[in-house]
Order: structure tokens, then sequence, then C-alpha cells
């Protein structure tokens, strides 16, 4: 087994009850949240209360393999806009890899807010020295943060427009 904990922080240009609305709403939670694999085979279904919890299948494929993927999470803690605790578990092929404990703390930010991500991980069944484990999920959630900010904060990173510069051309006389 494998033990430890990652920290991820991302900034939103807008309100923390908009970054919550993104993991309470069922409607905007599958937009962004998501397992590898062909939409088309993926499987979501949230209650998001305490004691509730996700269940995510999908079937990644690349080149000859083919992997079946699960996730299951319960939350163990919801304060509205401010604070979710839940723990998961991710499976591989029907066996149990890695299970962790998520805290997601939403605090006010002078343009908008923060969001912290603090997982403690345990894998069951590492690859190797696990480093490329670790690399993987922090990777992973570093997507998931990506999605979620598309969702909730649009133009975060939207480059503005520039308008064309005026044709060169003739006068008027």
């Amino acid at each position: 087994m494998l033990h430890g904990s990652f920290s991820l922080g991302r900034d939103f240009t807008v309100p923390r009850a908009q970054v919550f609305r993104g993991f309470a709403d069922p409607a905007l939670r599958r937009r962004w949240f998501r397992l590898p694999g062909s939409s088309a085979r993926a499987e979501h279904e949230l209650d998001f209360r305490v004691g509730g919890g996700e269940t995510a299948r999908n079937v990644f494929v690349s080149g000859e393999t083919e992997e079946r993927l699960a996730y299951r999470s319960r939350f163990l803690d919801i304060v509205p806009d401010t604070r979710i605790v839940h723990v998961y578990e991710a499976e591989v092929d029907g066996r149990r890899r890695w299970i962790s404990l998520v805290t997601v703390d939403l605090a006010d930010e002078a343009a908008g807010s923060r969001l912290t991500w603090t997982e403690q991980y345990t894998w069951l069944v590492p690859t190797g020295d696990g480093s490329q484990d670790l690399d993987h999920l922090r990777g992973g959630t570093r997507l998931l943060l990506n999605g979620l900010t598309t969702v909730v904060d649009p133009d975060r990173y939207r480059v503005p427009r520039r308008e064309p510069a005026p044709a060169a051309g003739r006068q008027g006389r």
C-alpha cells in the first residue's frame, strides 16, 4: 500500500456559491465530472446530500486495451457554499485500486473565490513504486478542476476578441 496526500488550489472570478453549485447541481456536475473513455458508454448518478453519494462508470479503450472504470463516493459533510467532504473508491476492471478522503474548501477572494482540494489517498494496488499513480491522480484532479472552471466560470480564461484594424484605403474627398 501507498499513503499520501496533496492539495490543489483554483481561483475563480465568480462567487463561491456558483462554484458550489457546480458540485451540487446534477446537470452542471455531469458536464465536468466524468471518467475517461467514450461518453456514449458513460454512466453517472448523483445524490448530493450528507449520506448520499455518486457513482460513475465508463469503459476506456486505448488500442487493443479496454479498461472498465468505476467510481463510488459518499458525502460525509456538506456546508453550502463553504465545504464538501467525501470519500471515494476507484476501480479498474473490478479491482479496487485506491481509496481517498477529499475535502473541498471554498473561500471568498477579492476577485471572486478560491477552491482548495485536499486529498488523502491510500493506493491498495500501486503500479511499481507508486510514483506514476500519484502523478496520474494529481493530473486527473487538475483535469476535473479545469472542467469545473469551464462550467462555472467560462469567461475565466477567455481571451478578449480583438477588433480588426481599420482597412487602409482611400479617404473620401
